[in-house]
């Protein structure tokens, strides 16, 4: 029934099969019942921070009731969509919750018990936590890489020590076995493999990603040295991480073992496909002169920073993802490493306001800022009563607003909620989700947008569309046209209005239909008159 929770048991374990079954049963109805309930709970806002509570204390086990998500997620068919909509915000929190408590266990680890690789997979799962990604299936990708290197060690020197052990801890002192063993790796990973620094799409978050520089081959030079590095301490051979300027170097000691002169090592240049460089070409590298700080090694934790840094950016200067996952992700993880870190703390603060959610956790922040940094009491003052504000408002709110059709106002609105749309200008697709009789944005908005350059300026119905580029938009009625062959719209936040795509229009779940409760009518209506002899 559920072959996915084999991986649970050990044929040696005596088991109550009859008990586990029961289990899980109840473990799927209540996810069920929990999957059930969001939707009414949570659709006219972002689910709160404490929207989980009730899941955080559940009374069955957790793969199971996990196990019973992935059913809801792996629903064939069209159908479902809220379900599974919320079956996924579900266990993005569950899996994240866990892969936190797991780096904070890494983090307390001694040093040398803390892998690079490893930290490397848990950012991974943490910003990619509905892919399939463990440790072990990335350990066992890098063995099969190391295992190719000792191939070529052997046709080169069929003695060398790096084949006779696997061991990751018997280290090679002599610098020339040491230099075949790096000779090899850069034989496999650059000319058999293919692998490269990812110059044409550097700023892509998957090549931070240690799954998929695996799978992709590529990457930015610090996830290609985490690899490479990984790769040499299993053959024998100390890399050390060097956290250089714009550029993640490896270095390998030329002379005494621990030497602080920066001349005594040849620093390696993973996205470079492996060249070894002298200090002055690594100055050579990235055009300017550093000082001796920037050769030096550092931790695990420093390269975790760094990796969540670059992620960090990324997230910034994303533009399409109007949830902004990539930067609350990479907040989460900064503020797991530095938890008093008051710059992050602030930006995390100023984007959940930005973006209207979780009020009560930002004036937790603020709070926690100012007690930091008494010096910020202005900013955080500022956002504490903007926050206030935001809650009372929320407050006060009363049920949803119901649009009628027979409403007097609503007789120039033409289109409705569910149907598939082109936009005439800009020629992107998207589904309705809602409309306005007139556009109900402020004056700063109408002047930004030139709406008053339109025949019928802001005086004309407007609607809510999500795009199939996965933004949201808001678009004049005089804009939009029928088009020819409606296919589906993949966008992330589908699910939260929609239950089903029939093939040729969205039918709207429960909640959306309790705002525009005529408007499935009309949209089945105008299905079939355009559509019903295949052409527009």
């Amino acid at each position: 029934r559920w072959p996915s929770l084999l991986k649970y048991y050990s044929q040696a374990d005596s088991v109550s099969w009859l008990e586990e079954y029961k289990a899980r049963h109840n473990a799927g109805l209540e996810a069920q019942r929990i999957v059930a309930s969001f939707s009414k709970r949570f659709f006219s806002e972002h689910v709160p921070c404490d929207g989980f509570s009730d899941i955080e204390s559940l009374g069955c086990p957790s793969h199971f009731f996990e196990d019973e998500l992935m059913c809801i997620l792996n629903m064939e068919g069209r159908k479902g969509l809220t379900w599974k909509y919320y079956a996924k915000k579900i266990l993005y929190f569950l899996r994240q919750q866990n892969i936190l408590k797991n780096l904070k266990e890494y983090l307390q680890r001694p040093t040398d018990r803390q892998s690079f690789l490893e930290g490397a997979v848990l950012i991974d799962q943490y910003c990619n936590p509905l892919s399939d990604i463990c440790l072990k299936s990335v350990q066992a990708q890098v063995d099969d890489i190391a295992d190719k290197v000792r191939q070529v060690l052997r046709t080169k020197n069929p003695r060398h020590p790096s084949l006779a052990s696997k061991a990751e801890e018997v280290l090679i002192p002599e610098v020339e076995l040491q230099r075949q063993v790096l000779d090899a790796m850069n034989c496999v990973l650059y000319e058999q493999l293919k692998y490269k620094g990812n110059e044409l799409d550097y700023y892509n978050s998957l090549n931070s990603y240690i799954h998929q520089v695996l799978i992709r081959r590529t990457g930015i030079p610090i996830s290609l040295s985490v690899l490479y590095l990984t790769i040499a301490r299993q053959l024998g051979v100390k890399l050390e991480p060097v956290n250089f300027p714009s550029h993640f170097l490896l270095r390998w000691c030329q002379g005494k073992e621990g030497s602080t002169d920066i001349f005594d090592y040849t620093y390696i240049d993973a996205f470079g496909k492996g060249k070894q460089l002298t200090v002055k070409e690594c100055e050579y590298l990235i055009g300017h002169h550093v000082t001796e700080e920037f050769y030096g090694v550092v931790t695990s934790k420093e390269v975790l920073q760094r990796m969540v840094g670059n992620l960090l950016n990324l997230g910034k200067r994303e533009s399409t993802d109007q949830s902004y996952q990539l930067l609350r992700d990479s907040l989460d993880l900064y503020l797991a490493m530095y938890p008093d870190n008051v710059q992050h703390l602030m930006l995390q603060a100023r984007l959940y306001f930005h973006l209207g959610i979780w009020p009560e956790k930002v004036l937790d922040i603020l709070q926690h800022i100012q007690a930091l940094d008494p010096s910020q009491h202005g900013t955080a003052r500022y956002l504490v009563q903007h926050t206030l504000e935001h809650i009372e408002r929320r407050k006060e709110e009363v049920g949803p607003e119901v649009k009628l059709r027979a409403d007097e106002k609503h007789k120039e609105v033409c289109f409705s909620v569910g149907l598939i749309m082109k936009h005439k200008r800009y020629g992107y697709n998207c589904v309705i989700y809602g409309w306005d009789p007139t556009c109900m944005m402020g004056h700063e908005w109408i002047r930004n947008m030139n709406v008053h350059s339109l025949p019928h300026g802001p005086h004309q119905p407007f609607y809510n569309v999500l795009v199939e580029d996965g933004s949201c938009r808001y678009a004049a009625q005089e804009k939009l046209e029928y088009i020819s062959e409606p296919r589906e719209i993949p966008h992330p936040d589908i699910g939260r209005y929609f239950s089903e795509f029939t093939g040729i229009h969205y039918l709207p779940n429960t909640e959306l239909e309790i705002r525009y409760p005529e408007d499935l009518e009309l949209t089945r209506a105008t299905v079939q008159k355009i559509y019903s002899s295949g052409k527009q």
